[in-house]
């Protein structure tokens, strides 16, 4: 795309970037409601007694939370046909549909009467919204140049992952039987975001798009040895990302008693490691490379993940606020590296096929790391869970370095 060349579209590209960053909020923000009210939905809806099991002290089994958590997950997968429209209709029609229509019905579960019912609920809200953080990448890499396109990359990455903390941070402030219920209803309030911006956003289709594909989803055969290798390496960070997220609030508060509200001041905390985890992966992306830095992200997470499960308050702490900035520091390479690496033909049926390998990585290591907490402990069931996948990375050399590279 062309470069911006006057003080007058810079401006306006960092306006639009600030409005993808509220978007990628919101759409977080319904994402990680469940994530982080799940210590609360698991007492509500099972029985918590004195014994030292797994499913004593969370309320519900480790295999059945790792099957609830991996069926959200697994409904991710339909964000590749979601995603694929926006090749074909438009970017801001599909984004504004699916920010509406996920936080309308993550909005809904806060009426939940079971736990299969939540399950149910956002597993209907998670494809959309799933589908809007991608399309949200597509559209910001499409509006910047080569230069600032990681920079604008990591501040709706920052967005994103402040919209998850923030739900943390209410889930821990609004207390009580029914604070899930709350936190869940609070959806309408990023559902207004959404409709407010979306409509203000430039379509960029009509900017890079030359062609349709014949159906959705579909990638040309010469590119899909390329989008394998980015497939693989995002299941390994899916497997790593997915357990180590969503057990984290319930192995706190329910394995290791520490309090709801010092929880929301971990959380809050770790935003600092989080922007700074940012920026540091912002430089490596833009000094050493996309695939150096998505590589270098993912293994700090899986030593991260490792330490926070591996027993005791203070790992769990330095786990986690050390584990938000190895995340923060492979999320630019990352949205990088999968918009780069793809024509605009394709580009968001590329985005919508790697949020299926992240949603396969993520329901594998739910499952592995539920199963094996029941019999074991969460240390093994971590190791279990994140390291299978590493091997995964080596693979990253065989792709075209992407720094640089203006899209096509």
């Amino acid at each position: 795309m062309p470069e911006p060349t006057t003080t007058v579209q810079t401006v306006s590209v960092r306006t639009v970037i600030m409005t993808l960053g509220l978007v990628a909020l919101a759409a977080g923000y319904g994402q990680f409601g469940a994530t982080s009210a799940l210590g609360d939905v698991a007492h509500a809806f099972g029985t918590v007694t004195n014994q030292s099991t797994f499913a004593a002290r969370a309320g519900l089994s480790g295999s059945t939370l790792g099957i609830g958590i991996g069926v959200l997950r697994a409904a991710s997968l339909a964000a590749l046909p979601i995603a694929s429209l926006a090749d074909r209709v438009g970017r801001r029609r599909v984004l504004y549909v699916c920010g509406v229509v996920g936080l309308c019905v993550t909005a809904s579960a806060s009426l939940s009467p079971s736990f299969w019912w939540f399950v149910a609920l956002f597993a209907l809200a998670r494809p959309a919204l799933s589908a809007a953080s991608a399309l949200a990448t597509v559209v910001t890499a499409e509006l910047t140049s080569t230069r600032t396109r990681v920079t604008a990359l990591t501040v709706v990455s920052a967005f994103a992952g402040a919209g998850a903390g923030l739900s943390a941070i209410i889930h821990g402030v609004v207390r009580g039987p029914h604070g899930f219920r709350v936190l869940f209803a609070t959806a309408i309030i990023p559902l207004a975001l959404v409709v407010v911006l979306v409509p203000r956003l430039k379509e960029t289709l009509a900017t890079h798009h030359t062609a349709h594909p014949p159906r959705l989803g579909a990638i040309p055969r010469e590119i899909r040895g390329r989008l394998a290798i980015v497939m693989g390496a995002t299941a390994a960070i899916g497997a790593i990302s997915g357990p180590a997220n969503a057990f984290a609030f319930i192995y706190a508060e329910n394995f290791l008693k520490i309090s709801p509200g010092f929880v929301s001041v971990v959380v809050a905390s770790s935003a600092i490691t989080g922007i700074a985890g940012l920026l540091v992966g912002r430089r490596l992306a833009d000094r050493h490379g996309r695939r150096a830095a998505f590589a270098i992200g993912a293994l700090a997470s899986a030593a991260t993940g490792l330490v926070a499960y591996s027993g005791g308050r203070p790992a769990f702490v330095v786990g986690y606020m050390i584990g938000v900035f190895a995340g923060g520091m492979f999320a630019p390479a990352a949205a990088a590296l999968v918009t780069e690496s793809f024509p605009a033909a394709v580009r968001a049926s590329a985005s919508g096929w790697v949020v299926v390998a992240s949603v396969l990585g993520a329901v594998a290591g739910l499952l592995v790391f539920g199963v094996v907490a029941d019999a074991s402990s969460t240390s093994w069931a971590a190791a279990a869970a994140f390291l299978p996948g590493l091997p995964a990375l080596w693979f990253l050399r065989s792709l075209p370095e992407t720094k640089g590279v203006a899209l096509s």
